[in-house]
Protein backbone atom coordinates (compact mmCIF):
# COMPACT_ATOMS: atom_id res chain seq x y z
CA UNK A 1 0.00 0.00 0.00
CA UNK A 2 1.27 3.11 -1.37
CA UNK A 3 1.66 6.32 1.49
CA UNK A 4 -0.99 8.43 1.15
CA UNK A 5 -1.00 12.71 2.57
CA UNK A 6 -3.62 11.82 4.63
CA UNK A 7 -0.29 9.96 6.37
CA UNK A 8 1.55 12.90 6.72
CA UNK A 9 -0.15 14.43 9.55
CA UNK A 10 -0.33 10.53 11.42
CA UNK A 11 3.50 10.62 10.73
CA UNK A 12 4.43 13.63 13.08
CA UNK A 13 1.91 13.10 15.54
CA UNK A 14 3.76 9.40 15.75
CA UNK A 15 7.07 11.13 15.81
CA UNK A 16 5.58 14.03 18.91
CA UNK A 17 3.86 10.95 20.62
CA UNK A 18 7.16 8.64 20.71
CA UNK A 19 9.40 11.49 21.50
CA UNK A 20 7.22 12.46 24.91
CA UNK A 21 7.20 8.55 25.67
CA UNK A 22 10.86 8.58 25.45
CA UNK A 23 11.07 11.83 27.42
CA UNK A 24 12.80 13.84 25.18
CA UNK A 25 13.32 17.57 26.28
CA UNK A 26 11.23 20.14 24.86
CA UNK A 27 14.10 21.20 22.34
CA UNK A 28 14.41 17.71 21.37
CA UNK A 29 10.65 17.64 20.66
CA UNK A 30 11.18 19.89 18.29
CA UNK A 31 14.37 18.78 16.31
CA UNK A 32 12.73 15.55 16.23
CA UNK A 33 9.59 17.18 14.15
CA UNK A 34 11.41 19.38 12.06
CA UNK A 35 13.62 16.53 10.50
CA UNK A 36 10.47 14.45 10.40
CA UNK A 37 9.39 17.09 8.26
CA UNK A 38 12.39 16.82 6.36
CA UNK A 39 12.04 13.16 6.05
CA UNK A 40 8.84 13.87 4.72
CA UNK A 41 9.67 15.91 2.08
CA UNK A 42 12.03 13.41 0.50
CA UNK A 43 9.95 10.36 0.84
CA UNK A 44 9.11 8.83 -2.14
CA UNK A 45 5.61 8.78 -3.62
CA UNK A 46 5.70 4.45 -3.56
CA UNK A 47 7.04 4.25 0.09
CA UNK A 48 4.80 2.12 2.51
CA UNK A 49 3.87 4.20 5.91
CA UNK A 50 6.20 1.62 7.66
CA UNK A 51 9.12 2.89 6.14
CA UNK A 52 8.63 6.11 6.67
CA UNK A 53 7.65 4.92 10.42
CA UNK A 54 10.56 3.15 10.41
CA UNK A 55 12.90 6.06 10.10
CA UNK A 56 10.51 8.49 12.43
CA UNK A 57 11.03 5.53 15.43
CA UNK A 58 14.80 4.89 15.03
CA UNK A 59 15.22 8.85 14.71
CA UNK A 60 13.30 9.00 18.19
CA UNK A 61 15.44 6.18 20.20
CA UNK A 62 19.15 7.44 18.55
CA UNK A 63 18.11 11.75 19.59
CA UNK A 64 16.85 10.03 22.96
CA UNK A 65 18.64 7.22 23.61
CA UNK A 66 16.48 5.68 24.13
CA UNK A 67 16.25 1.92 23.45
CA UNK A 68 12.41 1.04 23.79
CA UNK A 69 10.49 3.98 24.83
CA UNK A 70 7.58 2.02 24.64
CA UNK A 71 8.07 -0.88 27.14
CA UNK A 72 6.34 0.59 29.67
CA UNK A 73 3.17 0.39 27.04
CA UNK A 74 4.08 -2.92 25.80
CA UNK A 75 4.59 -4.41 29.31
CA UNK A 76 0.91 -2.79 30.50
CA UNK A 77 -1.18 -4.50 27.30
CA UNK A 78 0.39 -7.73 27.91
CA UNK A 79 -0.29 -7.78 31.46
CA UNK A 80 -4.33 -6.72 30.49
CA UNK A 81 -4.55 -9.56 27.97
CA UNK A 82 -3.23 -11.78 30.26
CA UNK A 83 -5.95 -11.04 33.01
CA UNK A 84 -8.70 -12.09 29.88
CA UNK A 85 -6.95 -15.33 29.07
CA UNK A 86 -9.29 -17.64 30.67
CA UNK A 87 -12.03 -16.05 29.39
CA UNK A 88 -10.94 -16.07 26.09
CA UNK A 89 -10.03 -19.76 26.23
CA UNK A 90 -13.47 -20.17 27.65
CA UNK A 91 -15.40 -18.38 25.12
CA UNK A 92 -13.38 -20.76 21.99
CA UNK A 93 -14.40 -23.87 24.05
CA UNK A 94 -17.85 -23.49 24.31
CA UNK A 95 -18.27 -21.26 20.68
CA UNK A 96 -20.34 -23.34 18.13
CA UNK A 97 -17.31 -22.85 15.79
CA UNK A 98 -14.37 -22.36 17.50
CA UNK A 99 -12.13 -21.56 14.59
CA UNK A 100 -14.30 -18.95 13.40
CA UNK A 101 -14.43 -17.54 17.75
CA UNK A 102 -10.69 -17.54 17.68
CA UNK A 103 -10.45 -15.78 14.63
CA UNK A 104 -12.37 -13.03 15.77
CA UNK A 105 -10.76 -13.22 19.21
CA UNK A 106 -7.60 -12.57 17.73
CA UNK A 107 -8.75 -9.08 15.33
CA UNK A 108 -9.80 -7.94 18.53
CA UNK A 109 -6.57 -7.95 19.56
CA UNK A 110 -5.83 -5.84 17.09
CA UNK A 111 -7.06 -2.63 18.70
CA UNK A 112 -3.74 -2.57 21.17
CA UNK A 113 -1.88 -0.52 19.06
CA UNK A 114 -0.14 2.83 20.07
CA UNK A 115 0.89 3.80 16.36
CA UNK A 116 -3.00 4.60 16.10
CA UNK A 117 -4.48 5.94 19.54
CA UNK A 118 -2.99 6.22 23.06
CA UNK A 119 -5.72 4.53 24.29
CA UNK A 120 -7.97 1.38 24.17
CA UNK A 121 -10.66 -0.21 26.01
CA UNK A 122 -10.13 -4.07 25.46
CA UNK A 123 -13.64 -5.40 26.65
CA UNK A 124 -16.16 -3.44 24.96
CA UNK A 125 -13.46 -3.93 21.47
CA UNK A 126 -13.58 -7.99 22.44
CA UNK A 127 -17.95 -7.81 22.56
CA UNK A 128 -17.89 -5.71 19.18
CA UNK A 129 -15.66 -7.70 17.45
CA UNK A 130 -17.33 -10.93 18.68
CA UNK A 131 -20.54 -9.86 17.27
CA UNK A 132 -19.49 -7.49 14.04
CA UNK A 133 -19.90 -9.09 11.00
CA UNK A 134 -16.69 -9.48 8.84
CA UNK A 135 -16.38 -6.44 6.11
CA UNK A 136 -14.19 -8.60 4.22
CA UNK A 137 -14.64 -12.47 4.72
CA UNK A 138 -12.26 -14.98 4.02
CA UNK A 139 -12.94 -17.57 6.69
CA UNK A 140 -13.61 -20.16 4.11
CA UNK A 141 -10.97 -19.69 2.04
CA UNK A 142 -8.87 -20.05 5.43
CA UNK A 143 -10.53 -22.94 6.56
CA UNK A 144 -9.60 -24.62 3.44
CA UNK A 145 -6.19 -23.86 3.80
CA UNK A 146 -5.63 -25.23 7.07
CA UNK A 147 -6.62 -28.37 5.82
CA UNK A 148 -3.90 -28.81 3.59
CA UNK A 149 -1.24 -26.58 5.25
CA UNK A 150 1.55 -28.27 6.80
CA UNK A 151 2.85 -25.16 8.76
CA UNK A 152 1.81 -21.71 9.08
CA UNK A 153 3.75 -18.50 9.17
CA UNK A 154 1.96 -15.90 11.80
CA UNK A 155 3.23 -12.41 11.24
CA UNK A 156 2.91 -10.73 15.01
CA UNK A 157 1.55 -7.05 15.36
CA UNK A 158 1.48 -5.19 19.26
CA UNK A 159 2.32 -6.58 22.42
CA UNK A 160 -0.63 -7.53 23.93
CA UNK A 161 -2.24 -8.22 20.95
CA UNK A 162 0.29 -11.11 21.38
CA UNK A 163 -2.04 -13.07 24.21
CA UNK A 164 -4.99 -12.98 21.62
CA UNK A 165 -3.01 -14.22 19.25
CA UNK A 166 -2.49 -17.11 21.35
CA UNK A 167 -5.90 -18.11 21.62
CA UNK A 168 -5.96 -18.59 18.38
CA UNK A 169 -2.61 -20.77 17.55
CA UNK A 170 -4.11 -22.75 20.38
CA UNK A 171 -7.09 -23.67 17.71
CA UNK A 172 -4.53 -24.80 14.60
CA UNK A 173 -3.53 -27.83 14.11
CA UNK A 174 -0.60 -27.58 11.67
CA UNK A 175 2.44 -26.34 14.01
CA UNK A 176 2.70 -22.88 13.69
CA UNK A 177 6.39 -20.17 13.35
CA UNK A 178 5.63 -17.07 15.29
CA UNK A 179 7.44 -14.06 13.53
CA UNK A 180 7.98 -11.03 15.85
CA UNK A 181 10.08 -8.16 14.97
CA UNK A 182 14.01 -7.81 15.28
CA UNK A 183 14.28 -4.99 17.57
CA UNK A 184 12.12 -2.18 19.11
CA UNK A 185 9.50 -0.20 17.15
CA UNK A 186 6.19 1.23 18.61
CA UNK A 187 4.88 -1.37 20.98
CA UNK A 188 5.41 -3.95 18.21
CA UNK A 189 6.62 -7.38 19.71
CA UNK A 190 9.81 -8.61 19.83
CA UNK A 191 10.92 -12.06 21.55
CA UNK A 192 10.83 -10.27 24.56
CA UNK A 193 7.38 -9.81 24.54
CA UNK A 194 6.17 -12.94 22.84
CA UNK A 195 8.14 -14.79 26.02
CA UNK A 196 5.91 -12.29 28.24
CA UNK A 197 2.83 -13.69 26.58
CA UNK A 198 3.85 -17.48 26.65
CA UNK A 199 4.00 -17.86 22.79
CA UNK A 200 6.81 -20.30 22.95
CA UNK A 201 4.48 -22.76 24.33
CA UNK A 202 2.49 -22.92 21.47
CA UNK A 203 4.71 -21.77 18.66
CA UNK A 204 8.19 -21.72 17.42
CA UNK A 205 9.87 -17.99 18.20
CA UNK A 206 11.87 -16.29 14.79
CA UNK A 207 12.48 -12.80 14.40
CA UNK A 208 12.46 -10.86 10.81
CA UNK A 209 15.69 -9.55 11.51
CA UNK A 210 13.81 -5.94 11.36
CA UNK A 211 13.02 -3.06 12.95
CA UNK A 212 10.17 -1.81 10.75
CA UNK A 213 6.81 -1.84 11.35
CA UNK A 214 4.70 -4.57 9.40
CA UNK A 215 7.09 -6.71 6.95
CA UNK A 216 9.04 -4.41 5.07
CA UNK A 217 11.08 -7.93 3.22
CA UNK A 218 14.17 -5.97 1.77
CA UNK A 219 14.56 -5.21 5.40
CA UNK A 220 14.00 -8.34 6.78
CA UNK A 221 17.41 -10.96 6.94
CA UNK A 222 17.76 -13.63 4.69
CA UNK A 223 16.87 -16.22 6.74
CA UNK A 224 13.35 -14.89 7.34
CA UNK A 225 12.89 -13.72 3.71
CA UNK A 226 13.65 -17.61 2.72
CA UNK A 227 11.46 -19.12 5.43
CA UNK A 228 8.45 -16.20 4.12
CA UNK A 229 8.98 -17.65 0.65
CA UNK A 230 8.63 -21.02 1.54
CA UNK A 231 5.57 -20.74 4.06
CA UNK A 232 2.32 -22.30 2.61
CA UNK A 233 0.29 -20.66 4.76
CA UNK A 234 0.66 -17.11 6.03
CA UNK A 235 -1.21 -15.04 8.85
CA UNK A 236 -0.23 -11.70 8.85
CA UNK A 237 -1.82 -9.49 11.79
CA UNK A 238 -2.66 -5.82 12.03
CA UNK A 239 -2.07 -2.99 9.73
CA UNK A 240 1.10 -2.31 8.98
CA UNK A 241 1.47 -5.90 7.69
CA UNK A 242 -1.45 -4.81 5.58
CA UNK A 243 0.48 -1.78 4.25
CA UNK A 244 3.70 -3.59 3.90
CA UNK A 245 2.40 -6.61 2.27
CA UNK A 246 -0.95 -6.11 0.15
CA UNK A 247 1.29 -5.94 -2.95
CA UNK A 248 2.78 -9.06 -2.22
CA UNK A 249 2.24 -12.35 -4.02
CA UNK A 250 1.97 -14.74 -1.15
CA UNK A 251 -0.42 -16.97 0.84
CA UNK A 252 -1.36 -14.39 3.35
CA UNK A 253 -4.65 -13.84 5.12
CA UNK A 254 -4.75 -10.66 6.68
CA UNK A 255 -6.52 -10.56 10.19
CA UNK A 256 -7.07 -6.71 11.40
CA UNK A 257 -9.20 -4.19 12.20
CA UNK A 258 -9.55 -1.02 10.11
CA UNK A 259 -8.89 2.06 12.81
CA UNK A 260 -7.22 3.95 10.25
CA UNK A 261 -9.59 6.35 7.53
CA UNK A 262 -6.74 5.36 5.17
CA UNK A 263 -6.67 1.68 5.37
CA UNK A 264 -10.31 1.56 5.40
CA UNK A 265 -10.50 3.33 2.10
CA UNK A 266 -7.53 1.17 0.44
CA UNK A 267 -9.54 -2.10 1.64
CA UNK A 268 -12.82 -0.09 0.33
CA UNK A 269 -14.38 -1.18 3.92
CA UNK A 270 -16.16 1.26 6.66
CA UNK A 271 -14.04 2.49 9.58
CA UNK A 272 -13.85 0.51 12.22
CA UNK A 273 -14.63 -3.04 10.12
CA UNK A 274 -13.40 -6.36 11.25
CA UNK A 275 -11.59 -7.91 8.13
CA UNK A 276 -10.04 -11.43 7.02
CA UNK A 277 -8.64 -10.46 4.07
CA UNK A 278 -7.98 -14.21 1.70
CA UNK A 279 -4.51 -14.16 -0.28
CA UNK A 280 -5.18 -12.84 -3.99
CA UNK A 281 -6.30 -15.38 -6.76
CA UNK A 282 -3.36 -17.65 -7.88
CA UNK A 283 -2.07 -21.06 -8.77
CA UNK A 284 1.62 -20.24 -7.77
CA UNK A 285 2.54 -17.74 -5.13
CA UNK A 286 5.45 -15.63 -5.41
CA UNK A 287 7.49 -13.69 -2.84
CA UNK A 288 8.06 -10.66 -5.07
CA UNK A 289 11.54 -11.58 -5.80
CA UNK A 290 10.70 -14.87 -7.94
CA UNK A 291 8.73 -15.43 -10.86
CA UNK A 292 5.47 -18.26 -10.44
Amino acid sequence: MKTYLDCYPCFLRQALSAARRAHATAEQQREILLETMDQLRALPLEATPPAMAERIHRLVRERTHTPDPYRASKRDATEQAQALLPELRERVRTAPDPLETAVRIAIAGNIIDDGVAEGYDLRPTLERVLAQPFAIDGLAQLRQALRTADAILYLADNAGETVFDRVLIETLAPPVTYAVKGGPVINDATREDALAAGLETVATLVDSGSDAPGTLLDRCSPAFRERFARAPLIVAKGQANYETLSEVRAPVFFLLQAKCPVIADDLNVPLGSVVLKPPRESGQWVDGDREA
